[in-house]
């Protein structure tokens, strides 16, 4: 199938993206993917170092004419999420991401595409290893780790870039321009229990919640999509009590942070007694949560099996906090920005939840334009576990970005578009978090922007990258590259 994709125009781009796919580059696995990365630029005879926690940076001198123009960082992450479908036979630790177009879409079978952000590293690829697109002097920053606690733009290292405009390409909609993005902050809620003995007219059964469409945890939080997780909670709380006598046994519920979670498992012991009466009770809520989702989640799938009886359970009081606390945490949109029209300003990801063998961990990933928003939301969820009993940690805190409306290279990029498209660019902050917020840090004074061709579901098997768009942001790129204003 990558023959499909070697074909596709620009070939330049599609190839390196092929090239870039066929390497393992996990998050936190980026060994293989640095290595290539560093080859890559040591066959161009282009200076390439790579830095004390893993990234690289190529450099590349201006083309001829263009040597008195400002210098530019083109920037994205090698990392990619790793997320698959349940009946997926997939090893991301050994193979390449099998690709395959689809009418004017690219996906991948069964898993993530690794289009965020591989379309961003392929770009730069292209232009680094071109003898004919005009640019100024370039330094290509390619960052690690950016999908689970973007430490390569933590641990950038300061004095080794000269640029003077960053150009980040990892938004996913070709018709925006991004000027500022969220914070993020890890929250994570464990406590160990008791294993009591599952009383003796206990029956099991095994409950899987599946065929959620995911998606991106910041880009994709305000649009109502199911979360595995909440949806587990509702039916284990609706169940538990005295009228069936429902006990937990395991959970395994999501996986990354920063992906909505599509499936969750558990495994009940109820009392045999009242299986009916249980039955019954659960059919008509999954009958009402299939109605509230049957526009969003179509493909919504609630089954009850019967199991083996667990010999053992949660202890009664850890479970009936934990199904309170996980009730009343924030999960999805917790405040809308006052000052940008249609912006999510706060929002939480009820990721991962994890009961198993006496311990229990819950994951979120709390994001906010805002910082005091955005650890007033950390407290909300810190109070309601610690209620239950938990430990709860905040961790893999990284700053947002501010916008800044009279960037001069704004002007440059929002007068290129329109004179190419014949329509202004939309002009936008995002909910994602993305790395220029810790690079201006790093680098203060840069003039920063975001942009890249059209993905659609990000961080869940349903990834793709549209061509026609990857086309027409190609055009956009080479037009900028030659248009960057005198330093």
């Amino acid at each position: 199938m990558d023959s499909q994709i070697r074909e596709l125009e620009p070939k330049a781009l599609w190839n390196h993206f092929a090239n870039l796919n066929a390497v393992p580059r996990a998050s936190k696995k980026e060994m293989q993917v640095i290595a290539f990365m560093k080859d890559f630029g040591k066959k161009l005879d282009l200076e390439t170092i790579e830095d004390s926690v893993g990234n690289v940076i190529i450099k590349k001198p201006a083309t001829k004419g263009m040597e008195d123009r400002t210098p530019v960082i083109l920037q994205s992450h090698l990392d990619m999420v790793h997320q698959k479908n349940n009946d997926t036979d997939f090893d991301f630790d050994t193979q390449g991401i099998q690709m395959y177009v689809d009418g004017d879409w690219v996906r991948a079978k069964g898993t993530t595409l690794g289009a965020d952000n591989g379309l961003g590293v392929a770009t730069i690829m292209a232009i680094l290893e071109s003898n004919t697109i005009a640019h100024p002097a370039i330094e290509a920053l390619f960052t690690i780790d950016e999908e689970t606690g973007m430490t390569g733009a933590k641990g950038l290292e300061r004095g080794i870039l000269q640029g003077k405009i960053l150009l980040n390409l990892d938004t996913e909609e070709d018709d925006e321009i991004g000027v500022g993005c969220a914070g993020g902050l890890d929250v994570t809620a464990v406590k160990n229990y008791e294993l009591v003995p599952a009383p003796e007219s206990s029956i099991g059964y095994a409950i899987t919640v599946k065929g959620l469409q995911g998606g991106h945890s910041g880009m994709d939080i305000h649009k109502g999509l199911g979360n595995a997780n909440k949806l587990m909670n509702r039916l284990l709380y609706k169940c538990s009590g005295e009228d069936y006598g429902l006990r937990i046994f395991e959970i395994e519920g999501g996986s990354l942070r920063n992906a909505i979670p599509r499936e969750s498992n558990a495994i009940i012991a109820i009392n045999k007694n009242q299986e009916t009466a249980f039955q019954n009770t659960f059919k008509a809520l999954v009958s009402d949560i299939k109605n509230e989702y049957k526009t969003m989640e179509p493909n919504l799938e609630i089954v009850l099996l019967k199991t083996a009886t667990p010999l053992q359970v949660m202890d009664m009081g850890t479970q009936d906090g934990l199904l309170r606390a996980i009730y009343t945490a924030c999960n999805g949109v917790y405040r809308m920005s006052p000052d940008i029209p249609d912006l999510v300003e706060t929002s939480n990801n009820i990721a991962k939840v994890t009961v198993k063998n006496g311990r229990l961990q819950i994951n979120c990933l709390t994001r906010s334009s805002v910082e005091s928003s955005k650890l007033d939301l950390a407290y909300s969820l810190e109070a309601a576990f610690k209620l239950m009993g938990c430990d709860v940690e905040f961790s893999g805190d990284y700053p947002g970005w501010a916008p800044n409306m009279q960037s001069p290279i704004l002007k440059v990029m929002t007068k290129i578009y329109t004179d190419i498209n014949k329509i202004e660019p939309h002009v936008a902050a995002c909910h994602a978090g993305l790395e220029c917020g810790i690079i201006g840090e790093r680098y203060p004074g840069l003039d920063m922007i975001s942009f890249g061709p059209n993905i659609k579901g990000a961080h869940s098997p349903d990834e793709r990258a549209q061509i026609s768009s990857v086309k027409k942001y190609w055009k956009f790129v080479l037009e900028i590259l030659s248009n960057i204003p005198k330093a």
